[in-house]
C-alpha cells in the first residue's frame, strides 16, 4: 500500500525546554508521515532559557533544519506562539525556517489560515505577569518526577476548562478566518484537540505534545484529520475526518553546536507521489 502524501501536516505546543515535552515522539511522528508542507503552529519553545533544552530537543531542531533544506521539497512554516516570542527570529535563522504571525495557503479550492490562538485568549493578553507566574509554577511541578508530571498535566487541563479557552479561541479564530476570507482555520494554544464549525467556517485545534497522548493534524485529498500519536502506525488512532470531534529523567544537556552538526542526525527521506 502506498504511503499517503499529505499537503500539510500541523503540530503545535511542543514546549521544548519543558520536562514533559514529547520531542522524541514528535520527531518519530514526522518520520512516519509524508507531507509537502509542515506547519509548526506555535509554542515550539517553553521559554527563553536555552539551558533547559535537552539532547532530544536539539535533535528535534536539527531534524527541522534538515526538513527545511530546499532539496527536500518541503515547505516548513513556523507560526509564532506566545511562548516563542523573543526566540523565534533567532531560532528561525538557526534552523532556516520563516516565522509568521499567521499563515494563509490554498489547497483543493479552499483557503486555509493557521494562527497560534493566544491572540484570542484575553487572560494571556491582559495578564502577562500572572501568565508568566503560571508558566513558572508549571515548570516547577514538572521537576517533581512522575508525580509532578501528572499534576502539571492535570493543571494544564484544569486551566483550559476554567478559562474556557477552547470556546474563546475557537470563536476568535473563526472571526479571524471570516476577515481573511478563509474556509478553514487552525490553532493551538489550548492544548485540547478539537473540531467545530460555525457559519460555514471549519475550526481545528491541533492539541499539544506535552500530554500522554499527543495529537497532530493532516490536510490532504481525504480532507482534514486529527490524529492521536501512539508510536505505531500513523493512522492507528485516527480521530476522524473534518466532521469528527476530537477528545482529547531529563537527558544530559547539549547546546546549539549539535544543531549545526548535521552528520549526527539521520537523513530525511524524500516523499514522492
Amino acid at each position: 500500500m502506498d504511503t499517503a502524501v499529505y499537503d500539510t501536516l500541523i503540530l503545535s505546543d511542543l514546549h521544548l525546554g519543558s520536562d514533559i515535552s514529547r520531542a522524541e515522539d514528535a520527531m518519530r511522528m514526522l518520520r512516519q508521515n509524508c507531507f509537502r508542507r509542515l506547519i509548526l503552529l506555535g509554542d515550539i519553545f517553553c521559554d527563553l532559557n536555552f539551558r533547559r533544552l535537552t539532547k532530544e530537543h536539539w535533535k528535534f531542531l536539527g531534524y527541522i533544519r534538515k526538513l527545511s533544506n530546499p532539496k527536500r521539497g518541503i515547505e516548513v512554516v513556523w507560526v509564532e506562539g506566545n511562548h516563542d516570542q523573543g526566540l523565534s527570529q533567532v531560532m528561525s535563522h538557526l534552523v532556516g525556517v520563516k516565522v509568521y504571525e499567521e499563515y494563509l495557503w490554498e489547497f483543493a479550492g479552499r483557503r486555509h489560515l493557521a494562527i497560534h490562538g493566544h491572540q484570542f485568549d484575553r487572560f494571556v493578553v491582559n495578564n502577562l505577569v500572572l501568565s508568566h507566574v503560571n508558566s513558572f509554577l508549571h515548570l516547577q511541578l514538572q521537576k517533581l518526577a512522575f508525580t509532578g508530571k501528572f499534576f502539571s498535566r492535570l493543571l494544564d487541563r484544569m486551566n483550559t476548562r476554567w478559562l474556557r479557552l477552547s470556546t474563546k479561541v475557537a470563536d476568535g479564530a473563526i472571526a479571524q478566518a471570516y476577515l481573511r476570507n478563509a474556509d478553514r482555520v487552525f490553532c493551538g494554544h489550548t492544548h485540547a484537540a478539537l473540531y467545530s464549525e460555525q457559519d460555514g467556517i471549519e475550526y481545528y485545534n491541533t492539541g499539544c505534545w506535552t500530554d500522554e497522548t499527543p495529537t497532530f493534524i493532516t490536510v490532504g485529498s481525504d480532507g482534514v484529520r486529527i490524529h492521536e500519536f501512539t508510536g505505531q502506525h500513523p493512522d492507528d488512532r485516527d480521530l476522524g475526518s473534518q466532521r469528527s470531534q476530537a477528545a482529547t529523567q531529563r537527558p544530559y544537556l547539549t547546546d546549539e553546536r549539535e544543531l549545526l552538526e548535521e552528520s549526527k542526525y539521520e537523513k530525511v527521506a524524500i516523499c514522492r507521489d
